[in-house]
Parts: C-alpha cells; sequence; structure tokens
C-alpha cells in the first residue's frame, strides 16, 4: 500500500489518477482548490471498498500551503510514496490576444505549481531514500503547439524540469517521470482561460478539438497509462498512440511540425 497525493484532484485526470490508486489498495489525498470538488471526489472513492482517499483544498500557487500539506501527510503516515503534480489550466489564443495576466497565471499553476510541488516532496523523499516524483505535463511539452503558448512553455519547462531532476535523483534512490498526453476528455478543455481576460479562444475549446480528433482520450484510459508507465519508471510517459506518433514526428522533422502547426494557425486565422 502506498500514500500518495494528487494535486488537481477533484476532476479529469486528477481524479482519474486517484481512482486507480485506490482502486489497488492504497491511501490518497485528494486535492485541489475546489475543496467541495475534492472533497466530493473522495467520499466516491471511499466507496470503492479498497484503499482510502482523504480530501484537502490546495493552491498549489501558495508554496508554503503545498509545503506543509506534503510534510503533514508525510508526518501523519510515517512516509510519502508517491506525488502527481498534477494541477493545471488551459490558456488558448494568439500571442497578440494574450495579456501578461494570461501568462502569469500559466506560468503561477503549470509551472510553478509544479515547482513548490517537487520543492515540498523530494527532500522527503531524498531523506526516505526512496519515492516517486510524477509531473503532468502535455503533448505540448513536446511539440510546436501554437494558440495558447504561455500553456507551451510552461508545459516544455516542466518536461526539462523533470527529466533534469531525474537525472539528479537516479542515484538517490527517488524516481521522477513526466505525463504528457495529447488532448484528452477533461473540463480542462471546457474551461479555457479560466477568470482571465477573453480571447475569441476562450471558453469551451471540445467542440474544436473533437473536429481535429473526433475521438478524445479518456482521462481513465489515461490514467491506466500513467499507472503502467509508473510501476515500468519511464522518464516520459507519452500517450495515446497518436500522441507519440506526433512526438515521432517532431523529433524527425522540426521544421515540418512547424509547418503542420502553422496549418492551425492559419485556420484560427481565416475565421477571425
Amino acid at each position: 500500500m502506498s500514500i500518495a497525493i494528487v494535486t488537481g484532484g477533484a476532476s479529469g485526470i486528477g481524479r482519474a489518477i486517484a481512482t486507480s490508486l485506490v482502486t489497488r489498495g492504497d491511501t490518497v489525498v485528494v486535492t485541489d482548490i475546489n475543496a467541495a470538488g475534492a472533497a466530493s471526489a473522495a467520499d466516491r472513492l471511499n466507496t470503492l471498498g479498497q484503499g482510502k482517499a482523504i480530501s484537502a483544498p490546495l493552491d498549489v500557487t501558495d508554496a508554503d500551503a503545498v509545503s506543509e500539506l506534503y510534510t503533514g501527510v508525510k508526518a501523519d503516515h510515517g512516509r510519502l510514496d508517491l506525488v502527481f503534480n498534477n494541477a493545471g489550466i488551459a490558456v488558448g489564443g494568439l500571442a497578440e490576444e494574450l495579456t501578461l495576466d494570461h501568462w502569469n497565471r500559466a506560468i503561477d499553476i503549470n509551472l510553478k505549481g509544479v515547482v513548490h510541488g517537487v520543492h515540498a516532496a523530494y527532500p522527503i523523499m531524498l531523506e526516505q531514500g526512496r519515492g516517486h516524483i510524477v509531473n503532468t505535463a502535455s503533448l505540448a511539452g513536446l511539440v510546436p503547439m501554437p494558440l495558447g503558448i504561455p500553456y507551451t512553455a510552461t508545459k516544455h519547462a516542466v518536461v526539462g524540469l523533470s527529466l533534469g531532476l531525474r537525472a539528479e535523483a537516479a542515484g538517490r534512490g527517488v524516481r521522477v517521470s513526466v505525463v504528457c498526453p495529447s488532448f484528452v476528455d477533461t473540463p480542462l478543455l471546457t474551461n479555457v482561460n479560466p477568470d482571465l481576460p477573453e480571447t475569441p479562444l476562450s471558453g469551451d475549446a471540445t467542440g474544436d478539438i473533437k473536429k481535429a480528433s473526433p475521438r478524445l482520450y479518456t482521462a481513465e484510459k489515461l490514467a491506466r497509462d500513467i499507472m503502467r508507465g509508473v510501476e515500468k519508471n519511464q522518464a516520459l510517459i507519452v500517450a495515446p498512440a497518436h500522441g507519440r506518433a506526433a512526438w515521432r514526428g517532431v523529433r524527425l522533422s522540426p521544421g515540418g511540425a512547424v509547418r503542420i502547426a502553422q496549418i492551425a494557425v492559419n485556420r484560427v486565422r481565416a475565421g477571425k
């Protein structure tokens, strides 16, 4: 039985990860800035009759709160085995449409939120001599994804952070993986630019994305991929198959990948 923390656990990928953990008998602390959502998710997980779920409100932009929660879980349970730094937001819009508020919000949640989780968990795991940190990035962290480059930039940063930390941690008993999913059917797609100045791409992006990728991957399938990747100690967990194909394409022809991305940009500009 493992002791795990999942940030952004009230919905989407985070909730699916928490479900997989509880299903196999782990104890999971489900955290989210949406305290009621985290509590509801934990209550539902506790009906599964296998592992155990505990909810906790958490704003990942608050470094002190993250540190307090992670050290508290270690104190309460005697160890901290798994951390899933998963909380994130979507930001959409052309570069000229975005404000510094868009940039700062993406950096604060998508990047600094992960930094805060790593900063809190890594010393605990070093002291234990074991543990696994799993950071959620995106396929946008591996490919040239336009129409929301604050999101793309932060996800590239999370990939770099994770792989660099993995190299440092390898000889210390601590494992580090980074998750890079393609489009997944989650509330992230229906809440682009939350509480930020609107752009033409604000709101629900699900329809446009489903036109390009009609069969969106489910969070439950991705969670299974993540758990398999964690068990195998994979550095990069890229899913589904079309995401891995896109990643291979970028490595083979970076210039070609940018030209393909330009097609999406041209379509958006033509529709304005």
